[in-house]
């Protein structure tokens, strides 16, 4: 009997567990083989298209291309940029993802629609 009652508690963990699962504000599908630009937390940015990327913002961009930082002030890019090939970009660095060929506004999910 306290078997079923365990059972009867693990089905309600699940139930709460698929409440609590929230859907991603952006939505990164319609950009899927699409070229796009990635800032990173510490400066860093590079373009590539874009082959796949999970819910943790983990992004796996193909000729990727760095653009490379002045050597005098490190918060202003150089007209350099160095081939990458392809890359794994970790989602938790993620800063800011931006379409190359163009941007669209979205409305603010932090403001209530009533």
């Amino acid at each position: 009997m306290a078997a079923a009652g365990d059972k009867a508690k693990g089905q309600t963990g699940g139930d709460q567990k698929e409440k609590k699962r929230k859907e991603s504000i952006l939505d990164l599908s319609k950009y899927l083989e699409k070229s796009i630009r990635v800032k990173f937390a510490g400066g860093r940015e590079a373009s590539g298209i874009l082959k796949g990327y999970d819910p943790l913002l983990n992004l796996v961009l193909d000729n990727t291309t760095e653009y490379l930082r002045d050597p005098d002030d490190p918060y202003k890019l150089a007209d350099d940029t160095r081939p990458l090939g392809l890359v794994v970009c970790r989602g938790t660095s993620v800063v800011l993802i931006c379409p190359l060929d163009g941007m669209e506004s979205i409305q603010n999910p932090f403001i209530s629609q009533e």
